[in-house]
This record gives structure tokens, C-alpha cells and sequence, in this order.
């Protein structure tokens, strides 16, 4: 199959002088995403040859750390739904929703 389109993401990263993020911002030109702030960045990458995870989590110094717990729990509850699409594994799907209730509930994050 021919490639039809080419799509890029990219982040932005300023650092102070010990190299600790200051501010990211990232581009998404097919999400109309342009120069966007954000304070936290949870990047995977599946290495297909080693058969390994290769990672790039980033946060700014001025995230606050309430808010880092809910990033933390909207990521895993996102990851368990992404988990059950990609493998039809509704058992575990379950299981890891289960989790996040659980993680939740023990930050003491409020419920939407």
C-alpha cells in the first residue's frame, strides 16, 4: 500500500542551565495543534528489533504534583482502554480499570 499521507508531532523543550524542562510545547499540524503549552509529556516507543519499550517522560518544574497524580491516572485509564482495542481483551481491560479505580481512590482524586 502506497503512502498516501505523512503526518508529524513535535515537542519543543526549553531548559534551564541544569537541563530541567522550563516549558514544553508541542505541534500537531493534523490535530490543529500549533505552539501548544503543556506542563508533562508520557511518550512510548515500541523498538520492534529488541523487543523492548523505549520511554521519554518529561515534566516541567512548575507542574504541580496534584495534578501530575491525575495525569498519572487519566494516562493509565487511557492506556487500559488503548490495551483492550488493541488486544480484544476485555478480562484484562476490566482488570486494569479495576486498577485505576483503585489508584484513584487511594490519591484521593475526585471522581468526573
Amino acid at each position: 500500500m502506497a503512502v498516501v499521507h505523512k503526518s508529524k508531532i513535535e515537542f519543543e523543550i526549553e531548559l534551564d542551565e541544569n537541563k530541567v524542562p522550563q516549558k514544553i510545547k508541542w505541534n500537531a499540524k493534523d490535530g490543529g495543534i500549533a505552539k501548544e503549552e503543556t506542563k508533562a509529556i508520557m511518550m512510548s516507543v515500541w523498538d520492534p528489533k529488541k523487543k523492548d519499550t523505549l520511554r521519554i517522560d518529561l515534566w516541567t518544574k512548575d507542574m504541580p504534583v496534584d495534578e501530575m497524580k491525575q495525569f498519572f491516572h487519566q494516562t493509565l485509564v487511557s492506556m487500559s482502554h488503548t490495551f483492550e482495542r488493541a488486544t480484544n481483551d476485555e478480562k484484562m481491560g476490566a482488570t486494569m480499570r479495576d486498577f485505576c479505580d483503585y489508584f484513584q481512590e487511594k490519591l484521593e482524586l475526585k471522581k468526573k
